[in-house]
């Protein structure tokens, strides 16, 4: 229960500091436990979609500093993703939240990723919660296989052969067949 109502207050502190740095609000789903506390033991996204998230509560976000007409001095640029992804002190906390919203049973933070829904490859949101999922390592179609795809889509957009926004809309779509969507795999 400690543990519990200290990822709560952490992710509390985390939820409140991104709302006032964004000026905007955090999705509902991911902070329910930081406003009510007993929520947190009752999951509040669905995992029938697994290998993709609950798009109730990972819908996907987009950085705005990413678009078609700046790809070569943002995602193109060897090591851009670097100069954008958060630390982990802030994604664990979402991670540990998001273990709690997914209802999995498994709580052990080293088997999962916390993912960006839209890779930070083709300019997803960093540090938009709403972007942020805890993906699995377990099972056929994992957080190891997308990024296999992650990389052959942003190649593709570098090349110009995929526009960033069909990119976008693959992944967001279902990452599984964004490959084949878009006539790469």
């Amino acid at each position: 229960m400690r543990r519990t109502l200290a990822i709560t207050a952490a992710l509390g502190l985390a939820t409140g500091a991104l709302t006032l740095a964004t000026g905007g609000s955090a999705h509902a789903a991911r902070t329910t436990a930081a406003v009510h506390p007993a929520a947190a033991t009752t999951s509040t996204c669905s995992t029938a979609r697994l290998p993709l998230p609950d798009p109730t509560c990972t819908p996907g976000a987009f950085n705005p500093a990413v678009t078609q007409a700046t790809i070569h001095s943002t995602i193109c640029v060897s090591g851009w993703t670097a100069t954008v992804r958060p630390p982990t002190s802030y994604t664990n906390t979402l991670k540990a939240q998001g273990i709690i919203d997914y209802g999995y049973a498994d709580t052990n933070l080293s088997d999962y990723e916390e993912d960006h829904f839209i890779p930070l490859e083709l300019g997803g949101a960093p540090r938009d919660p709403r972007n942020l999922w805890p993906e699995p390592y377990s099972g056929m179609l994992t957080a190891h296989s997308k990024d296999g795809v992650e990389t052959k889509l942003k190649n593709a957009v570098c090349a110009g052969t995929v526009t960033l926004a069909a990119a976008r809309s693959a992944m967001q779509t279902d990452w599984t067949t964004a490959e084949q969507v878009l006539g790469l795999g």
